[in-house]
């Protein structure tokens, strides 16, 4: 395993904890309260504010700053942390915020992220596993984002919503309500546009899943009846289906919500082949 490395014109405050084959680069700076884990890489001019672990693998670009405190009114000025998982990638400008301490106290990113260029993760927030943020993409605080998760470029997701797994997020959209897992969102405002079937496929999901969330979906959305009488029928009808069950135990897990429904005139664009 390669020794870590720190370059000369690099600040590293007396605390910081750097396991082994950390390499810091040229005018990097790192908090005395942060925790690298083996093999980071802080490529160059990586700040590395607060209370922030890093965990091992993780690769981050020139001009992120990570470990920020919380741009919440709120916060007392508590100590509040930030931990980020193992082998992402954190691009150019990227920022994350530690959490507040009138919220969970921590922010939180699973593992094998891509945060691209300039984009933000806020105070509270909890990312899953293999999420990618494309360019600019922006999470306000207290979001909760599920594993695999796509959120493109120019997209901002509105504080305290919730977007479940596989979950896809179209360009220049603004996400103002929950996004049901395998749900694809796209517009400002934002509405469903079907399924993450591309997502779906890539997953590995069986056919016959993919076939139960088509009619579960359109059973979800039917605007003839209640939703929550509709959430029954749904858990009813697809009871071997347990990418449907994790669509109902979403929308029902959390009380009143507000959620990313369809427009009103359909327009459904997910990639349906025609076989139901």
């Amino acid at each position: 395993m390669p020794s870590t490395s720190i370059h000369a014109s690099a600040v590293v405050e007396n605390g910081a904890q750097l396991g082994e084959g950390v390499q810091i680069g040229p005018f990097c700076h790192v908090s005395g309260d942060a925790r690298l884990g083996g093999n980071v890489k802080l490529v160059s001019g990586v700040t590395i504010l607060g209370a922030t672990t890093i965990g091992e693998g993780t690769v981050v670009y020139p001009n992120a700053v990570l470990g920020g405190a919380p741009q919440n009114n709120k916060h007392k000025g508590g100590r509040t942390t930030l931990v980020i998982g193992k082998n992402c990638v954190i691009r150019e400008s990227a920022t994350m915020h530690t959490g507040s301490d009138t919220g969970h106290g921590t922010t939180t990113v699973g593992d094998n992220c891509m945060f691209m260029a300039y984009t933000h993760v806020a105070h509270d927030c909890v990312v899953g596993d293999n999420v990618t943020f494309a360019n600019n993409a922006s999470l306000s605080g207290h979001c909760e984002i599920g594993n695999n998760v796509i959120i493109s470029g120019m997209t901002a997701v509105h504080q305290f919503v919730r977007v479940g797994h596989h979950a896809f997020l179209g360009g220049m959209s603004a996400i103002v309500g929950d996004v049901i897992p395998f749900g694809m969102a796209v517009g400002n405002r934002a509405h469903l546009r079907g399924l993450n079937v591309v997502g779906i496929k890539r997953s590995g999901l069986p056919r016959s899943e993919l076939l139960a969330l088509r009619h579960a979906y359109k059973t979800i959305f039917d605007r003839d009846h209640p939703i929550t009488e509709n959430l029954e029928t749904a858990a009813r009808e697809f009871t071997g289906s347990q990418a449907v069950a994790d669509v109902v135990e979403f929308m029902t897990s959390r009380g009143k919500r507000y959620f990313t429904v369809p427009a009103l005139n359909g327009g459904d664009d997910d990639d349906d082949d025609g076989e139901d």
